[in-house]
């Protein structure tokens, strides 16, 4: 009864699965490499608008505090010719408040900080002494100054603009100034609230202390910022863009300029989340219009696998049937349009001679050490495995170079790498053909000696020993090694005792001097 042979794939389903496979991967690739590419470009532009439209506010309240310093400037020179004329005071005042808005409040003070005229007359305060903390700095500043925010007797956030007030002769006379409630319609306002607020974007503006001079939620004005690394950039007079969250958990992406003249900082942000929003629906338009393309590709991809695959379809059906008389003819007659179709029991037998060729080579070089050439320990363990099996008895040497770290310190590793490759040498040269050297590591070598006892593994120790303390080497200095000796009996004696007896007893061929040989039958260790 003939067993049939067991159900495999057969090529053109093969080739036709990689075809499809490989053409979903590149889909999906592109797919998500145009959703990177299209996430990267609207985050940019995000970042690049948000810091346009921060630089050009910055612009506009720094533009605004030098026209607003320049105004009171003004004021200083005409105040300087009537500074003792009360009328000259109040109607300079009732000017700088009635001609902008740059100021919810006018004052003038004399150099004892007491005040001589405000607008709105309606604050009551002239001949009081100025206690506002912009006053005190006004009065010792003694220059153009604008003042970090503070609170006024009254309760009310304020910034406070000011410009001394001198005579043609430099006499210091006091001040005039101009305060910005924060909590109040005020310029600012003016200035940044013309922002559209749109998908949670927002901007705001810090002091030097991080307190807010401006946000959207009049709740947070005067509150203080928390860690935040655009926020620190700004107020060291950086502008860009990046990315942070906010102190409400969300990612924003930020544009942020600095406001030199008053050190603030401005800041332009946009959610993450609203920035990305359009990318989904441009993504599904793009796989719209790749999905005809990406079928029509398969479609012929599946019509060249076909045509592919069937040469060798045949010859495969064929194969099954070659007790069969007419299969040489049959096979002549099947079309191999292409080499490998033809070729392919000829080129089958060399790629197989090939691989078991490079398979061996691969095998000899995973059990070889590459410096010496020598057996490494996977070599080690093999040789061991065959002297077991085979119940043949053996002797170990196992054997160190003396004080090698010496070498590598005065002349280098490379010239350490020859001293090893040297050492190699002279085992071979000393060893029979049955002998196994293996290099064990650094400067340790195992040498195994097939059917000798331990007296004589000792005495070819020993002669290896002098071999190696006469022998010139490479640096100019001779080297010494030192050598332990143990036997393998045969029978249920454990390998790993034997090597771990070689080893104490090389042990103790250090410990008692160096180059020498030392027996394990020898060592109390």
């Amino acid at each position: 009864m003939r067993i049939p042979p067991p159900l495999r794939p057969n090529l053109r389903r093969l080739v036709l699965s990689v075809v499809v496979l490989t053409a979903l991967i590149m889909l999906a690739t592109a797919f998500h490499a145009s959703y990177r590419v299209q996430r990267h470009m609207l985050m940019d532009n995000a970042l690049e608008s948000n810091h346009a439209y921060a630089a050009k506010l910055a612009e506009s309240v720094e533009g605004f505090l030098d026209a607003a310093q320049q105004q009171l400037a003004h004021s200083a020179e005409v105040l300087g010719e009537g500074f003792d004329d009360e009328s000259v005071l109040l109607k300079e005042s009732e000017r700088l408040w009635l001609q902008t808005d740059s100021f919810n409040a006018v004052g003038i003070t004399d150099a004892q900080g007491v005040i001589r005229a405000t607008a709105p007359r309606q604050l009551h305060l002239a001949g009081q002494v100025s206690q506002s903390t912009g006053g005190q700095q006004a009065l010792e500043a003694r220059r153009p100054l604008i003042s970090a925010p503070y609170l006024s007797p009254a309760g009310n956030l304020i910034v406070f603009l000011s410009h001394p007030v001198f005579t043609r002769k430099g006499k210091y006379l006091g001040y005039v100034g101009g305060a910005i409630r924060l909590k109040h319609k005020n310029i600012l306002n003016s200035l940044l609230g013309k922002h559209y607020y749109r998908d949670g974007s927002y901007i705001y503006v810090v002091d030097q202390t991080r307190r807010l001079l401006y946000h959207p939620d009049p709740a947070r004005l005067g509150t203080m910022v928390g860690a935040n690394a655009i926020i620190d950039n700004v107020l060291e007079g950086g502008s860009g863009s990046g990315s942070v969250r906010n102190s409400q958990g969300i990612d924003m992406l930020a544009g942020y300029a600095p406001v030199p003249l008053a050190g603030w900082g401005i800041v332009a942000q946009r959610p993450l989340e609203s920035t990305l929003a359009p990318l989904d629906s441009l993504m599904m338009n793009v796989l719209g219009r790749t999905a005809p393309i990406a079928l029509l590709t398969l479609l012929a991809f599946w019509a060249l696998a076909y045509f592919i695959a069937r040469p060798l379809s045949l010859l495969a059906r064929q194969a099954r049937q070659m007790d069969a008389s007419p299969a040489a003819a049959r096979i002549q007659r099947i079309r191999s349009w292409y080499f490998e179709a033809a070729e392919l029991k000829r080129a089958m037998l060399i790629g197989i001679a090939l691989l078991q060729q490079k398979l061996g080579a691969a095998h000899l070089d995973a059990q070889t050490d590459p410096l010496t050439g020598l057996q490494n320990r996977r070599g080690l363990a093999r040789a061991l495995d065959g002297l077991t099996a085979l119940q043949r008895p053996f002797s170990i040497l196992a054997l160190d170079i003396d004080h090698f770290k010496r070498v590598n310190d005065t002349h280098g590793h490379d010239i350490g790498d020859v001293v090893l490759q040297k050492l190699a040498g002279l085992l071979r040269s000393e060893s029979r053909p049955s002998d196994i050297l293996c290099r064990n590591g650094g400067e340790e070598f195992i040498v195994l000696l097939p059917d000798t006892r331990e007296d004589a593994a000792a005495g070819i120790a020993e002669r290896l020993r002098r071999k190696v303390e006469t022998a010139d080497m490479p640096h100019g200095d001779t080297i010494t090694i030192s050598l332990g000796v143990s036997h393998w009996p045969g029978g249920a004696a454990a390998i790993e005792e034997v090597l771990k007896r070689a080893d104490q007893a090389l042990y103790r061929a250090k410990k008692m001097g160096r180059n020498q040989v030392v027996r394990a039958s020898e060592t109390t260790l």
